[in-house]
């Protein structure tokens, strides 16, 4: 299997409700599975990016929202054989059960650093016994478990990861990415069919959650058509009204890319749209998927998963903006030029958390893509020389990520001083 076929493949993941939470939810089912008898106390500790995106983020198959909310669920009815989808099964019942906890002072979350690098540390102790849950670099990824005392897993000191350790996907060139989206046997990226399948369920959970508000809108705004001969608002509905059902918490996953179901929501959608508005051929749609998918992996290995600016709008957006010039039959230079023109509009948005502002930024990278691109197109574009701009593609995505880390650093840790002000209050 090629190399860009497998990084896509490992980073393509289904997540119920924004990934944080899930990932919250998941850490602390994994530690209680190892206990049995009454919870007693359960305390999560994580990074910056990890505490800021879940603050006030909905939960799948609950009104509540939050961190410390994900964390009594997860004890209470996670199922940490699903993952980032431990959630799936929370009845009513079990909402009250978590609250209780909470209520009781039970179950606490603590801040572990300001740090784009994912950590989360999940500690639980019941009548029976105490386990501690270690999380680094990816969602899901466990790296120690340590139950009453004794070690059951410890990948830490066998995979220590540098911070400048450099991706795979920086040994590519975007015209090297172009060229094996060009060339690759469609057989290979036909996995990537589940991706619109599973966005497109989220989508229509949208439309029909009286919860969403948006969606609502924007399908007025598209004339009360799903599909319009417009291709732009098309792609703001598809999209945006995916991105509010999942960050409201409606109880459908969406497929995530670099650990995020917005990025991947945004990634594919208004491609989607393009699609089915221009008639375009489904080999066609899998090839620039994969191109969008490569390119927001690019911009976002730079930036850190977890990092104070909207990787949504800005890496996913990128990629949606490069594989709308190849649906057009644009050229790698076009593409380089639609990578100026994002870098120099909407780079710097920042993220303060997986919450309902997401479906406007959502909005936001549509506008700022479609727009970046038809420039682009008709030889308009912000020149090299100018601002974070690089003399070539590969230097301006990673300028775009370097914006975030470390550039945000002191941006994230002001976010989190206001989340926590907002507690106070």
């Amino acid at each position: 299997m090629n190399e860009l076929t497998k990084l896509i493949l490992e980073d393509m993941k289904p997540a119920l409700g924004v990934t944080e939470p899930g990932a919250i939810a998941y850490a602390a089912a994994k530690a209680k599975s190892y206990l049995e008898g009454e919870v007693e106390q359960v305390c999560v500790a994580m990074n910056s990016g990890m505490y800021k995106n879940a603050f006030t983020c909905g939960i799948p198959n609950s009104s509540e929202v939050g961190n410390v909310f994900a964390a009594a669920l997860g004890v209470v009815a996670g199922n940490a054989e699903k993952g980032l989808e431990s959630l799936a099964d929370v009845r009513p019942e079990d909402n009250i059960s978590a609250k209780k906890l909470i209520e009781q002072g039970k179950v606490q979350v603590e801040l572990s650093g300001i740090t784009s690098r994912i950590f989360i540390e999940a500690f639980v102790r019941t009548t029976s016994g105490e386990s501690t849950v270690t999380i680094r670099d990816s969602h899901t990824n466990i790296v120690k478990i340590v139950v009453n005392g004794k070690i059951v897993l410890d990948k830490e000191s066998q995979e220590v990861i540098e911070e400048n350790e450099l991706h795979a996907i920086h040994n590519y060139t975007l015209e090297q990415l172009v060229k094996y989206v060009e060339t690759e046997a469609i057989e290979e990226l036909l996995f990537i069919r589940e991706a619109y399948k599973i966005n497109w369920e989220l989508f229509e959970e949208g439309l029909r959650n009286p919860r969403t508000t948006f969606a609502r809108y924007l399908l007025e705004k598209n004339g009360g058509e799903i599909i319009s001969s417009n291709e732009q608002a098309t792609a703001s509905l598809l999209c945006n009204a995916a991105i509010e059902a999942r960050v409201i918490g409606l109880d459908k996953p969406a497929m995530s890319i670099t650990g995020s179901g917005a990025h991947g929501i945004i990634a594919t959608m208004p491609l989607y749209a393009a699609y089915k508005v221009n008639g375009y051929c489904e080999e066609e749609l899998l090839r620039a998927t994969a191109l969008s998918y490569l390119v927001c992996m690019y911009i976002k290995e730079y930036s850190g998963k977890l990092s104070a600016f909207c990787g949504c709008a800005i890496a996913a957006g990128t990629g949606m903006a490069c594989a709308l010039v190849y649906l057009r039959g644009g050229t790698v230079e076009m593409m380089k030029h639609t990578i100026n023109n994002m870098a120099s509009s909407i780079t710097g948005m920042i993220c303060d958390g997986g919450n309902q502002g997401c479906t406007m930024k959502g909005i936001a990278a549509v506008d700022a893509a479609y727009q970046s691109v038809d420039f682009a197109m008709h030889g308009i574009y912000i020149q090299d020389v100018h601002g974070i701009n690089g003399n070539t593609a590969e230097e301006t995505m990673r300028n775009m990520g370097l914006i975030a880390s470390p550039g945000m650093v002191e941006t994230e840790g002001t976010i989190v001083k206001i989340f926590e002000d907002k507690l106070k209050k």
